[in-house]
């Protein structure tokens, strides 16, 4: 006995046309009957293929617009009946129905018509409904049908048919696997759109699905596995990007990478983020691209070696020039001209990604993070903080020119991990407080860190000296914003709502700072 079973009769009805006259005509090569419908049909036709309609096969016309066709028991008795059951094939025989072999079918372009932002009617009608049914009855019954819902895989069926005369039931499985994860990605797309549509953030069932783009050699460590799914979305970003040079793409080469991607879009100027295990190592905006790096680079030169680096514009050769100067894993930007991609060509082993566009960093979206049985689910951090929203607390009001630094490194606030402090001064960070478990131990290793890179770069005093600094959430004491003013920060900026405020006000005019509260905090934990 074996578990081979040749293709007798194949349904073809397919959106995506991709292959299927060389499917088909392999079919028909073989003496495979091919039952279709509408443009498959037509299209098998005009190749040449014989094909016949379905309508023919069952002896009922498709109705409605199309919309039923194959919702017939002459089709789907085909697909679940059981050849191994005598009662399923007397019953089969009785009512004139013809065994389905095999089964191809991709469904409407719902996913697709959505994205291109098509009125409700026209999405609504996007919907399959026979396809789906058709999937799902020819998946049940695995054990003796083969179903393709994907136009790679008509090569996989056909190499098999060659070399055993049919399907195996090992490949049925594996494809009848496929089959319940395109259906059930499909009706995921369409509950999410549904949601959409209802104004429901957080639906009562919320249904996810994503498509491999890659398996990873590991995960955050050696001994995890992992792999990077895409979710179907056109946000600009690791997702959407061209790796046009470089070695495969680590778990936290691309957690790294969206961090600092997304980072980079916050900057209206032409900005430079360097990231190093997920967290900012250097920011700065400028006039061109080569010279913010160069004010990212200083900012912290020791941990910006082998980090990542994200651009807000097409780079040019300078930029890459400098980029490339040091050891680098991962640049990414919207774009690179001809001269830039052949300097990062003379380092093979850097990844360039390079996204189309940038992220919109006041969109809406919803991040998502596993915890034991379950996951959180929150809107994105979308907040953006500007002058208009400043409440001057402090006796001096900030300069111009510190209020400029003290927006821009309020909003590199918003992308370091909790609790976060951020010296600026210039348009460029020039210390980074990151992920302590105390706001003062933030503020002094940002100091720290700044003496240390100015050391390194031959200056007399640290680079915080007349700088600005940023808080993601409140001081609860003084002693964090004492620290800062001895750094030589000259202008704070913190979300305030402390029920020590009183006291972290009066500490700042005491030391003869200006501060601004925003009332929006940018906890990243």
């Amino acid at each position: 006995m074996t578990d081979v079973v040749p293709v007798r009769r194949a349904l073809l009805s397919v959106s995506d046309k991709t292959g299927l006259v060389e499917f088909g005509r392999f079919l028909a090569a073989r003496g495979v009957e091919i039952l279709s419908t509408g443009g498959t049909a037509r299209a098998l036709r005009e190749a040449g293929v014989p094909v016949k309609d379905v309508s023919e096969h069952t002896g009922f016309p498709e109705i409605l617009d199309g919309r039923v066709k194959t919702l017939v028991p002459q089709v789907h008795g085909g697909l679940l009946g059981r050849r191994d059951l005598p009662e399923h094939r007397a019953q089969m025989a009785a009512h004139g129905i013809a065994p389905i072999d095999l089964v191809a079918v991709n469904l409407y372009p719902f996913e697709a018509t959505v994205a291109r932002g098509a009125a409700f009617a026209d999405c609504i009608e996007n919907i399959d409904i026979g396809g789906p049914a058709m999937i799902r009855s020819a998946a049940k019954n695995h054990a003796h049908v083969a179903v393709l819902t994907e136009p790679a895989q008509f090569d996989l069926v056909r190499a098999e048919i060659e070399a055993r005369g049919g399907t195996t039931l090992a490949l049925r499985r594996r494809l009848a696997a496929a089959a319940y994860a395109r259906t059930a990605a499909y009706d995921a797309a369409i509950a999410a759109w549904f949601a959409r549509q209802e104004g429901e953030e957080f639906p009562q069932r919320l249904v996810l699905a994503g498509t491999r783009r890659q398996t990873l050699r590991y995960g955050e460590n050696p001994h995890q596995r992992a792999a990077f799914y895409a979710d179907g979305t056109d946000r600009p970003g690791v997702a959407t990007a061209v790796q046009v040079q470089g070695k495969e793409l680590s778990y936290n080469n691309l957690n790294d990478t969206d961090a600092a991607f997304e980072c980079v879009a916050e900057f209206d100027r032409p900005a430079i983020v360097i990231v190093k295990h997920a967290n900012p190592c250097g920011v700065a905006v400028a006039d061109d691209l080569a010279a913010a790096w160069d004010l990212a680079l200083r900012c912290d030169p020791v941990s910006a070696f082998g980090g990542i680096v994200a651009a807000n514009r097409p780079l040019d050769a300078r930029a890459a020039e400098k980029i490339s100067a040091i050891f680098t894993e991962v640049v990414v930007a919207p774009d690179a001209d001809a001269a830039a991609r052949a300097v990062f060509a003379r380092r093979k082993n850097l990844r360039l990604l390079l996204t189309g566009g940038l992220p919109d960093p006041a969109a809406p979206g919803t991040i998502l993070r596993s915890v034991a049985g379950g996951f959180l689910a929150q809107s994105r951090d979308a907040g953006r903080v500007t002058e208009a929203d400043l409440k001057v607390v402090t006796k001096r009001a900030p300069t111009a020119a510190e209020l400029a630094d003290l927006l821009f490194a309020f909003r590199v606030c918003k992308h370091v991990k909790s609790n976060a402090i951020v010296y600026a001064k210039g348009g460029a960070t020039v210390g980074i407080g990151a992920g302590q478990m105390s706001r003062v131990d933030a503020a002094r290793i940002a100091a720290w860190k700044a003496e240390e890179a100015a050391k390194a770069a031959g200056l007399a005093e640290p680079l915080t000296t007349g700088s600005v600094v940023a808080s993601d959430a409140f001081f609860p004491f003084p002693d964090g914003l004492l620290a800062a003013a001895a750094a030589g920060a000259t202008a704070v900026i913190q979300p305030g709502g402390s029920i020590r405020d009183a006291e972290v006000i009066a500490a700042a005019d005491a030391a003869g700072l200006a501060m601004v509260f925003t009332n929006m905090r940018h906890f990243r934990h």
